[in-house]
């Protein structure tokens, strides 16, 4: 209730009004000749000091009182003075029979957008906590209201929770003080209170539609016309919503991709892309490097070992630093049943997962696990549309300010992963135009592919970024950069055939195909550039130069195989399917594209499985639509 409608009651009782001042009421909120409610909270030879509220108190001078008193007693006070240094004197006030009336605060809310407006001036904020991180000082909250996203800086003592009974997820009404800390705006708590009832719900209310608004995508015109890719616009529109409004919740996001050329242009430009939208939404200069983090995975699918390393990082970060679990995002990766076993250990707890893939999907099997999903195939489209074309248009979406360094992206992209679509020459068309020839193209997918074998499972994120000339206008260093990478790459992928082509196996299948094999464990070097899929693929290219007829090319293994195909249609996936109930206790496993995969097995039915997949192979299609000398039309 207002002042104004207690007095009016007050009047029509005929009786006294005291006046008793919510917690979060201010200095601002007292006025003279007004009778308050105090509570009495230390008592010293010359009076006692008496609270209001949290934010209010002074002193009762003992030349005015009568009786004695003991803390938490309650005491009817008026103002009598200000002092020159803010300090408030009070004396009791001549009330006997009164009715108390509450006095809420008259909140005129300052936003997160107009802090740096109002630094050195009390404000009050109204917002949800998505974050409680106690240091050896103060306590503080990460609030987000419809905004943006504020820490709050609360002292009890150093290194004790200050307000222990807030939470995560909490509505909260702030008092306090935006002052520049190391270069970012932090508020200096003066009262902190948790919103209950109709305020709250009318606060959660009001910053869920403002969020909503907020996490729309960016309407971004395709960077080229291609009708097939459309297709896939609405998804990535879901999944560039999803992703903003993460960022707007505070939630951390953990990215993990596919460690080869398409897996990182995929990555790389929806990391930047968030890392700025971060830094627009939260104060904290840090918050990018504390809420976004990029993770290679070796492996076509979400490994055990990745999900639980990362959901015991993730509950790790939540009991340190107070933060939210993360969302998960896959990339160029995540749509098959091998996914399922880490998918599922993530729901334990409630972790969501959005997937951007490109490989054979098995909807069935993972839908239900996903809060989003994005694959051409689903469109009745195929690899032909990389990832890291989809995430471009995808990074583009989130922040589109981002468009003029992501121009050739999707044609490393395409290059990397060998996409035979007819898009792909209006792709090398956009790049030419910002200074990459199809040989400069070449030389990134090269210096990408190199580096990350190189990096292993470290997300090597500004080598990454210096070689596909993101967030990087040095272009005599890239230049030089990529083509020391590209030029080592070649080199030792040369120095790996001369080793391994002298014990590749050929022969002439029915369907009248090549097919050749190599022992990649036996007959090429290990722990070394390439890698046993690289040095299969290097080996296929140059007998497809070498014959210009339908090729397949198997590198193998004690316990798994490596498969590419040129001109003859082997839809690996359907393959490895059937090779699971063909092969009894042959542990078969695996998927990919229709001309691109690997399998696994058990070492001790590799015979078998090797001969079972190449009677299938004899079967197979001869189709020159998926030939490399004749791209496919859209």
């Amino acid at each position: 209730m207002t002042r104004e409608s207690a007095e009016e009651l007050g009047e029509d009782d005929g009786g006294s009004v005291v006046y008793d001042l919510d917690a979060d009421c201010t200095a601002d909120d007292v006025e003279q000749d007004t009778p308050y409610l105090a509570e009495i909270n230390g008592i010293v030879d010359y009076g006692v000091f008496v609270d209001l509220s949290e934010s209010v108190s002074g002193l009762v001078h003992e030349s005015v009182l009568e009786g004695t008193y003991r803390v938490g007693d309650e005491l009817v006070v008026e103002l009598e003075a200000v002092r020159d240094n803010g300090d408030m004197a009070f004396e009791p006030a001549d009330v006997d029979e009164y009715e108390l009336e509450a006095i809420s605060h008259d909140y005129a809310l300052t936003g997160t957008n107009r802090l740096e407006a109002n630094v050195g001036e009390q404000i009050h904020l109204e917002g949800t906590v998505i974050q409680v991180k106690q240091t050896g000082g103060p306590t503080i909250f990460h609030v987000a209201d419809e905004y943006g996203v504020v820490p709050c800086a609360a002292f009890e003592e150093a290194g004790v929770r200050a307000y222990p009974s807030i939470e995560i997820d909490d509505v909260i009404r702030v008092t306090g003080t935006p002052e520049y800390r190391e270069g970012s705006v932090q508020i200096e708590v003066d009262g902190l209170s948790k919103l209950e009832g109709e305020d709250a719900d009318e606060a959660r209310e009001r910053i869920e539609e403002a969020l909503d608004t907020r996490a729309e995508p960016h309407e971004v015109d395709p960077l080229i016309d291609w009708p097939a890719f459309e297709k896939l616009r609405p998804n990535l529109r879901e999944v560039a919503k999803l992703l903003r409004r993460t960022v707007l919740e505070g939630r951390p996001i953990r990215v993990r991709h596919h460690a080869d050329g398409d897996g990182m242009c995929a990555a790389v430009p929806v990391q930047i892309a968030l890392e700025r939208f971060i830094s627009d939404v939260h104060e904290d200069d840090n918050a990018p490097r504390h809420l976004i983090k990029r993770l290679p995975a070796k492996a076509p699918f979400y490994e055990m070992e990745d999900a639980t390393r990362d959901l015991n990082f993730a509950l790790e970060d939540r009991e340190k630093h107070g933060q939210q679990l993360p969302l998960l995002l896959m990339l160029d990766n995540g749509s098959t049943a091998e996914d399922v076993p880490a998918y599922e250990t993530l729901s334990h707890y409630d972790i969501p997962i959005a997937v951007v893939d490109h490989h054979h999907p098995d909807p069935e099997a993972v839908e239900h696990l996903l809060d989003a999903h994005v694959n051409p195939y689903l469109h009745d489209e195929d690899y032909r549309i990389t990832t890291g074309m989809c995430c471009v248009e995808l990074a583009r979406m989130i922040y589109p300010d981002i468009t003029d360094e992501l121009r050739h992206v999707p044609a490393v992209a395409g290059l990397s992963d060998r996409s035979k679509a007819d898009a792909m020459n209006d792709y090398l068309e956009l790049a030419a135009e910002e200074g990459y020839d199809e040989e400069r193209l070449q030389d990134v997918s090269e210096a990408l592919d190199y580096a990350a074998f190189w990096l292993r499972y470290n997300s090597g994120d500004q080598l990454i970024q210096d070689l596909l000339q993101i967030d990087n206008g040095d272009d005599d260093r890239h230049r030089e950069l990529v083509s020391f990478f590209a030029d080592r790459g070649r080199a030792e992928v040369d120095e790996q055939l001369k080793a391994a082509m002298p014990h590749v196996e050929h022969e002439d299948l029915e369907n009248g195909a090549h097919l050749y094999r190599i022992d990649v464990e036996n007959y090429a070097h290990r722990f070394t550039y390439p890698a046993p899929g690289k040095t299969t693929g290097e080996i296929h290219d140059r007998k497809i130069e070498e014959t210009g007829d339908p090729v397949i090319t198997v590198g193998y293994g004690p316990d798994f195989a490596v498969l590419r195909s040129d001109g003859v249609r082997l839809d690996i996936p359907q393959m490895v399917s059937e090779l699971e109930d063909e092969v009894p206790g042959g542990g078969v496993s695996g998927g990919g594209h229709l001309v691109v995969g690997s399998i696994k097995f058990v070492k001790g039915k590799r015979e078998e499985v090797i001969d079972a997949l190449v009677e299938k192979m004899e079967d197979a299609e001869i189709d020159e639509a998926l030939s490399s000398a004749a791209p496919i039309d859209d």
